[in-house]
């Protein structure tokens, strides 16, 4: 009963070796193509050095953050903007794993990792540092109007949302659930115009899959470790991966074929851009290196599979 329903809904896909194509219109809503892909700032990210939070700011306390597992807040900077900031090891993953979302075309928050930074509180500066924080700009042009699931939504037979999927056991994120997901209504000029389907807080990646317990976040060996495809039956990849407890239907319909699109779009990055996805999330030359080589790794055996 568990996985009967969620299985239905890949049925078409696993019958078929063609996806359906959606009106750029509808398309866009999740996923745009990108456009020169060698190019993309990956350091950066979407929201570009101009938006980035200045780490010499007092960042006024608002609230304590309400929801999820690691602790943070909602604060405020000098200039009015508002920011959600989440402590603890997701920080720098979530900035890293967006990054790379970012660049393949999937929408993405305006997201930051700062090592150190200060908190103003009733009147007093504490300065936080450690494992640092992720900052995510609350946009006025994009109001968050609720969450849409993974199981039910207009992009389910796509090639993007299968690639999204692959993408998803890539970087070894286990924790995939719908009440992570954001949809955002995007305005200009105060005038609706669209909706954007982004899939945030993706910070439990780069470790060990599992599925009756959490899995390691943040942990090198672990990653290496790990099997990326177990085999192919038919014209249906079956992968290692045990994350997704929450949304195990995800990976039944995914294709010889969607494995290698998405693993196409990645192998254009350029070693540069991997490099500063990584050091975006505030990882060492030495930690990052040992995720990329694992990521370039999984990307070629991707490329092979038929």
């Amino acid at each position: 009963m568990f996985v009967l329903a969620p299985l239905l809904l890949f049925a078409g896909a696993c019958a078929g070796t063609a996806r359906p194509t959606l009106a750029p219109e509808v398309m866009s809503q999740f996923w745009e193509e990108p456009v020169e892909l060698a190019r993309r700032d990956l350091f950066n990210g979407p929201g570009g050095a101009q938006r980035a939070p200045d780490p010499r700011e007092k960042f006024q306390f608002v609230e304590l953050k309400a929801t999820g597992f690691n602790p943070g807040y909602d604060v405020k900077d000098s200039r009015g903007r508002e920011w959600s900031v989440k402590l603890g090891v997701e920080s720098r993953i979530e900035v890293t794993v967006s990054r790379l979302m970012s660049a393949l075309g999937y929408h993405q928050p305006y997201i930051y990792y700062l090592r150190r930074w200060t908190l103003t509180r009733d009147g007093r500066d504490t300065v936080i540092e450690g494992e640092g924080a992720r900052f995510r700009l609350d946009l006025p042009n994009e109001r968050k109007e609720g969450e849409w699931s993974w199981r039910k939504n207009p992009f389910l037979d796509t090639q993007p949302f299968a690639g999204l999927a692959v993408l998803m056991v890539m970087v070894n994120n286990w924790d995939i659930k719908t009440a992570q997901n954001a949809l955002y209504v995007v305005a200009q000029d105060g005038v609706e115009m669209g909706h954007h389907y982004v899939v945030r807080d993706v910070g439990a990646a780069f470790g060990r899959t599992a599925w009756a317990s959490m899995g390691t976040k943040d942990d090198p060996e672990e990653f290496e470790k790990e099997t990326f495809i177990d085999r192919v039956e038919g014209n249906r990849v079956l992968f290692h991966y045990k994350g997704a407890i929450m949304e195990p239907h995800l990976l039944d319909g995914i294709t010889p074929a969607d494995v290698r699109w998405i693993c196409g779009l990645m192998a254009r990055l350029t070693d540069q851009q991997l490099s500063d996805a990584f050091r975006a999330g505030g990882f060492s030359d030495a930690e990052a290196s040992r995720h990329i080589k694992r990521l370039k790794e999984k990307i070629q055996e991707g490329l092979r599979v038929h």
